[in-house]
């Protein structure tokens, strides 16, 4: 019974060891490193995820029409103020968008000062992370 106790007191705190590990060196991977936006089509590597997969609007300052311009009349609206059919409207533009399209979109809504109305923000980021996810599982 000894043996057992002294075996699980060791588990213990070496899970406890790992998971301090853990914790203190993600919380600083996931800061991206500062290197010049790259063409499209490229992915230079030095990034968590890539810029063009990103959906922080420091990563670029261009904004970027995706066919939406009915959009910007939204503009400085909080997002539990849209109607039901406002919110249709945005769903519909993002289910449409092509997949590669989803990231640069929401900055580009983010850049023009648009609240996405709630369940909207969340269906695209459901969207981005099953997108990161997949192309995680492919690498």
């Amino acid at each position: 019974m000894t043996g057992a106790l002294i075996i699980l007191a060791i588990t213990l705190a070496f899970g406890l060891v790992l998971y301090i590990h853990h914790r203190f060196t993600s919380s600083h991977a996931e800061e991206p490193i500062a290197t010049p936006p790259l063409a499209d089509s490229e992915c230079c590597g030095m990034h968590i995820t890539c810029e063009k997969d990103s959906l922080l609007t420091s990563v670029s300052n261009e904004i970027v029409y995706y066919d939406d311009d009915e959009l910007d009349q939204y503009a400085g609206r909080n997002a539990d103020e849209y109607s039901d059919e406002e919110i249709e409207q945005f769903r519909d533009i993002l289910l449409t968008l092509l997949p590669s399209d989803i990231a640069g979109w929401a900055r580009s809504i983010q850049l023009r000062g648009i609240t996405l109305p709630t369940p909207v923000r969340d269906e695209l980021l459901l969207i981005v992370a099953e997108a990161r996810q997949q192309k995680a599982s492919l690498n």
